[in-house]
């Protein structure tokens, strides 16, 4: 086994043991709704879109139709197409026929975890990375709705803000490292807050808005020298 592999495996554990009981909480909730274990399973097997698969099945149950949940879905993904221009400049010998596996596979968490991995990327690390995402997300919504019947109510409720611990945990290391990581994840909350208190945007608006304006003020913190380094 090559180091190149080793780090990867390395890398996906975190992964892999974040991503297990979220995705639980998700089977745990799929089952709540009413829907089969084989609409639960596809659900994360073909959609593998972590919080976007919790407000779809929450669009689900309040009665939205296919348009509106695809549209809310599509919205709150949009900053896919960011995180994918970023990793593509790592990428650029990657060979035609892994593109769609490795765009498929692509998360908060992987992007977070190969955004700092210094050098270019090859699609063995990528796709051994998001294999581990991908393995404990579908693995653990099965788990989640065959044990969903039998956990008590309080571990059930508290096991929906597991996506979100997560999130923070892939957060909190770059914060220790970084004040100005950690100035641009206040603002960003900060705009957020502002924009759903204003209600300009419509639903869904509000997470792109601040996306593209972080994003924008973080390209200005990051020095030149640290953006030719990093593609070195």
């Amino acid at each position: 086994m090559t180091k190149e592999v080793q780090d990867a495996y390395r890398a996906g554990v975190p992964i892999f043991i974040g991503y297990f009981p979220a995705a639980v909480a998700f089977g745990i909730l799929s089952k709540g709704c009413g829907i089969s274990l084989l609409e639960s399973f596809c659900f994360s097997a073909l959609v593998f879109a972590g919080a976007s698969q919790f407000i779809a099945l929450n669009l689900l149950m309040t009665g939205m139709g296919p348009g509106g949940i695809i549209l809310t879905t599509l919205l709150v993904n949009f900053r896919h197409f960011l995180m994918s221009a970023c990793l593509s400049a790592k990428m650029a010998k990657t060979k035609k026929r892994n593109i769609f596996l490795v765009a498929f596979g692509v998360t908060d968490e992987v992007f977070s975890v190969l955004s700092f991995k210094p050098g270019p990327l090859s699609s063995k690390f990528v796709i051994i990375l998001e294999s581990a995402a991908y393995s404990a997300w579908v693995g653990g919504t099965v788990a989640g709705y065959v044990l969903g019947g039998f956990l008590p109510e309080i571990l059930t409720k508290s096991m929906g803000v597991a996506l979100y611990a997560l999130l923070l945990a892939i957060l909190l290391p770059e914060i220790k490292q970084s004040l100005k990581a950690l100035v641009l994840a206040v603002a960003s909350g900060a705009l957020n807050i502002l924009l759903i208190k204003l209600d300009l945007l419509p639903h869904g608006w509000n997470i792109i808005a601040c996306i593209f304006a972080v994003a924008l003020a973080g390209s200005f913190f990051i020095p030149g020298e640290a953006k030719e380094e990093a593609y070195e």
